[in-house]
């Protein structure tokens, strides 16, 4: 699916949804595609793409979900430490009592995580990745 920003002869601007730039380009060929004042003479308007930028994916939430993730993801960065790949290796020591009883966040993959829930090790996943150190 493709969006396009469109504009018809008389000069009003509107936007519409097609398959495909070819299905567009079809429809526009056999005057299908028309503006609400019925004008066929439709050509394609200058547009920006909306393209997050890097590291700003959870940037603005929009819904009370993305509200509520990213609240979720303030507070685990406020009171966890994040240890990166070795989320295993901590979430095991801290297990064994080897080392102080802390919350951690970080990564592992889906062997090791299943791995800690079989050994009785407490673990869940979140609903973001954690920010990269470019952010």
């Amino acid at each position: 699916m493709i969006r396009y920003a469109l504009r018809c002869a008389a000069g009003h601007d509107f936007e519409s949804w097609f398959a495909s730039a070819d299905a567009y380009d079809a429809l526009a060929a056999k005057s299908m595609v028309s503006c609400g004042c019925g004008s066929t003479e439709v050509t394609k308007a200058l547009m920006a793409p909306k393209v997050a930028a890097r590291g700003n994916r959870l940037s603005t939430p929009t819904t009370p979900i993305e509200t509520k993730i990213a609240e979720l993801r303030a507070k685990v960065e406020a009171e966890a430490s994040y240890v990166g790949p070795r989320f295993a290796e901590e979430a095991r020591r801290i297990h064994a009592s080897e080392t102080p009883e802390t919350p951690i966040y970080g990564e592992a993959n889906l062997a090791e995580a299943k791995a800690l829930i079989d050994d009785g090790i407490a673990v869940a996943p979140l609903p973001f990745r954690p920010k990269s150190k470019a952010n």
